[in-house]
């Protein structure tokens, strides 16, 4: 689980400035919190809802946090290859500076600070530590002097000299554009040094809790062969379909030949390469429309293609339609439907970016009410940026899971909570918010400055 994000020089954020989902004193909705399992343990919250008027800077924090995980996992490539970000552009006492990104997670039954400070050519600093309410504990710190980067491994128990070796000769073979965990992933250096656990626990959450979606994200890959070979998963999905009222009866799975497809026809020798994958997917990016291709035992290619199914009057045959023949909504609840089922499974934090784009307020609500009312003993969270007011309701949410982006004069993004507002547990926030009380709301200038054009 996601604890805290801050974040430093790097796109819209100048000055330092965090998001965290540690609740406030509030009891109300204990339901919404992850309790602390050991008295140091930390609780945390479910749910983040971000508000901010358009280009405020919300999606740049779904922009961070998918750097950093993209940074962690692939890293790069060559000595020379520039790291590859933005940093604050409207200061510039900013453009030497080093930006800086931390993130404190739950992972594992264990809680870390992960972070490192760096600029478009090398890592100037990374550290992890374990933490907890009384203390922190090293896991491994870096810092470059004069170019090269100095280790401190004091938190890692190695059995014999040779590990612990082995280790610094890892980190000596750093890139300095390159983070040192992504380097223990890519040489896998838990096959020489025993205690690596801490490390390769942070490395699983970015590659398998975290989920960062944007508008414009497509629904989950391998949902097709999910549906084709777990009838209750298949069940699950159609019966949300009903759920949302969306008036599609169901989905299915449509076979289709590949050679009537001429632009995979032509690929089909180098669909799989030569290593034991059994599933790609190929997307007609003309015709919006993504295939799902497996092999089967025989070698062959297997083609098929998502479809919904309708009812049809006076027919008791369903007609089928391709899933860019839906509305934008409705492709978007598709999109948002592995969503939900990876939610309640647990262990999932996902960042969605723009939630309510092409969904009604009620659905956006519904969505938001089902996860929170269901997930109790789940440990998964949902962040989103929003413009939906319809959410700011303390009957659907605590205050503490309320939090505003807001730019100053200069361009420069900072995040503050609601939790900083005396508000009475009764009260509307929604009608405040859009009065401006909270400010992050749009501000016009005056129409007797525009010019009009007849």
């Amino acid at each position: 689980m996601l604890i805290r994000f801050s974040i430093e020089n790097f796109l819209s954020f100048a000055d330092r400035t965090e998001i965290s989902m540690i609740p406030g004193k509030s009891r109300v909705k204990s339901h919404h919190i992850i309790p602390a399992e050991k008295s140091r343990d930390i609780p945390i919250l479910k749910t983040a809802i971000i508000y901010g008027a358009n280009a405020s800077g919300k999606s740049n924090l779904a922009k961070a946090l998918d750097f950093t995980r993209k940074f962690v996992l692939l890293g790069t490539r060559t000595e020379n290859e520039k790291i590859g970000y933005r940093n604050f552009r409207l200061d510039k006492s900013f453009v030497d500076r080093p930006s800086r990104i931390e993130l404190e997670i739950k992972h594992q039954n264990k809680n870390y600070a992960y972070g490192f400070e760096f600029n478009n050519t090398e890592i100037l600093e990374e550290w992890l530590f374990e933490v907890n309410k009384d203390a922190d504990k090293s896991i491994f710190e870096r810092k470059s002097e004069l170019g090269k980067s100095i280790y401190d491994f004091s938190g890692i128990k190695f059995k014999n000299k040779e590990e612990k070796q082995f280790l610094k000769f890892t980190g000596d073979g750093t890139r300095k554009n390159q983070l040192f965990i992504t380097e223990c992933k890519v040489r896998n250096v838990r096959n020489n040094v025993t205690d690596l656990d801490d490390i390769f626990n942070v490395l699983d959450w970015f590659q398998n809790t975290l989920r960062i979606i944007f508008p414009n994200t497509k629904h989950k890959r391998g949902i097709e062969f999910e549906l084709r070979d777990n009838q209750n998963i298949y069940e699950i999905f159609n019966e949300f379909l009903e759920y949302f009222n969306t008036g599609i009866k169901g989905v299915d799975l449509e076979e289709v030949s590949i050679e009537d497809i001429p632009d995979l026809n032509d690929f089909k020798d180098v669909l799989f390469d030569e290593s034991e994958a059994k599933q790609v997917f190929v997307s007609d990016t003309y015709r919006n429309i993504t295939y799902s291709i497996s092999r089967d035992a025989n070698g062959e290619l297997k083609l098929s293609k998502m479809m919904t199914k309708h009812a049809v009057k006076n027919s008791d045959v369903d007609e089928l339609f391709e899933v860019n023949e839906e509305s934008d909504g409705t492709q978007r609840i598709l999109d948002f439907i592995p969503v939900i089922m990876d939610l309640f499974k647990g262990d999932n934090v996902f960042v969605i970016d723009e939630i309510d784009r092409s969904l009604h307020p009620n659905l956006t609500y519904d969505m938001i009410d089902l996860f929170l009312s269901k997930s109790k003993g789940i440990n998964s969270q949902i962040i989103i940026t929003t413009h939906e007011s319809s959410l700011l309701s303390q009957k659907l949410i605590r205050k503490d899971e309320v939090w505003f982006v807001v730019k100053d004069q200069f361009g420069a993004s900072s995040f503050y909570s609601l939790e900083e507002f005396k508000i009475r547990f009764d009260k509307e926030i929604r009608k405040d918010y859009l009065l401006g009380r909270f400010k992050a709301v749009p501000v016009f200038g005056s129409r007797n400055h525009l010019t009009v054009i007849n």
